[in-house]
């Protein structure tokens, strides 16, 4: 069985869950799912990022995301809706909310489960990506297997 990490930030779409399970064709995959509470990410950062995308309602609502241990209850809702769908599809599927340090919890989850790849699903972070300072960019220097970076859908 293939073993994928799948890191995402929010609920998957199923546009999302079907990308991601038919990627390796008819192969059976196994998702261990690492969720990280979107309240604790840069808030500056992804202000500047709605602001990129022209987003401007969201750049002035990015500090009325909870964070934190307030942001822990809607990221566990949104890993237990995304690990339904992937099972709904028929994977495997298990997962865990992270806190700080996600790309040390990445590298430990990867040696643990001997994963064969890191898929990371994000939106689009222009700010961090032009630095390579996001989750791809420096997970491709710490976990040694390949990591692929997708976007996610918004419904």
């Amino acid at each position: 069985m293939f073993t994928s990490v799948l890191m995402i930030e929010q609920p998957l779409t199923p546009v999302d869950v079907d990308f991601v399970t038919t990627l390796h064709g008819d192969d059976a995959v196994s998702f261990i799912v690492l969720m990280q509470p979107r309240g604790d990410q840069d808030r500056l950062l992804r202000a500047i990022d709605d602001v990129a995308l022209g987003e401007l309602p969201e750049a002035v609502h990015e500090g009325d995301e909870p964070e934190g241990e307030a942001a822990r209850g809607p990221a566990a809702q949104a890993l237990a809706h995304s690990l339904n769908a992937l099972r709904s599809k028929g994977a495997k599927a298990t997962g865990q909310i992270i806190g700080a340090h996600p790309l040390d919890k990445l590298k430990a989850v990867v040696e643990e489960a001997a994963a064969d790849e890191v898929i990371v699903l994000t939106a689009p972070h222009f700010v961090e990506e032009f630095f390579h300072r996001d989750w791809a960019s420096r997970a491709r220097h710490k976990v040694g297997v390949p990591v692929l970076k997708l976007f996610a859908h918004n419904e």
